[in-house]
């Protein structure tokens, strides 16, 4: 049976502080837990449809509730939910390598969670698995965060970081796109480096724009868009970086 705590719990920590204070997050539908749980997230409590239950061994230890279709439209932050949602604890905060080699994502100041979620989906697809992000960009445990990456956050590594300063202290080449860079289909490209991503209006922040050593620029094959969502540009040059690799 449902109380009214579990709810007040469960739709608290679509706030930051309450995230942080109770050191959880929330994320819903079997595709999302399902692959939390196989990397090892430890559930605090978990709430599921008695299908989903009767199918799907839980072997961990946490609280289990079985909810209705009706209970669980009280809990979920979603329009129609998806069978089971589950209270995760938070993961440590890790100390911030700084990456001799490889791929990574830099984020600078991206506020969408939709943007976010996705931007982790797509490193999990081209095999980047760590993102570095500014403090002002938005918390990756946001619930349309965790819900966008489709479970990719189980795989991809998020730090949050001064920005400028940890790009400072990197020895790999930093690319950016920007409307002064140079086409990234001509331009050389290593297999090792930094890509940085800039908000969805300003682009990349000043003090960032001056530490990037390799400008690119997505051209556009004809005069009308100003511009491309973040996500859809990381992708293309996630995606033009692993056709040269």
């Amino acid at each position: 049976m449902l109380s009214k705590n579990q709810i007040k719990l469960v739709r608290q920590l679509e706030q930051k502080k309450h995230r942080h204070l109770n050191h959880a997050f929330v994320a819903e539908g079997p595709k999302v837990v399902g692959d939390l749980l196989a990397v090892g997230y430890q559930p605090l409590h978990l709430f599921a449809t008695t299908p989903w239950l009767m199918t799907t061994p839980v072997a961990v230890d946490c609280d289990v509730t079985a909810v209705s279709e009706e209970e669980l439209q009280k809990l979920s932050f979603l329009q129609h939910p998806q069978q089971v949602l589950a209270v995760f604890r938070l993961p440590e905060t890790a100390e911030c390598p700084v990456p001799t080699n490889g791929l990574s994502l830099a984020l600078d100041g991206v506020q969408d969670p939709g943007n976010l979620g996705t931007i982790i989906r797509i490193a999990d697809w081209f095999g980047i698995d760590s993102i570095f992000c500014s403090t002002d960009t938005v918390d990756a445990w946001n619930p349309k965060v965790v819900q966008a990456t489709m479970g990719s956050i189980a795989r991809v590594n998020i730090y949050y970081t001064d920005l400028p300063q940890f790009i400072a202290t990197s020895p790999l080449p930093v690319y950016g796109t920007l409307l002064d860079g140079k086409n990234i289909y001509e331009e050389e490209l290593s297999a090792d480096g930094i890509i940085v991503m800039g908000n969805e209006g300003n682009g990349i922040s000043q003090k960032v724009r001056l530490l990037i050593t390799n400008k690119l620029l997505i051209p556009a094959y004809h005069e009308g868009p100003e511009s491309l969502n973040v996500a859809i540009a990381t992708a293309i040059t996630c995606s033009e970086f692993r056709r040269r690799g």
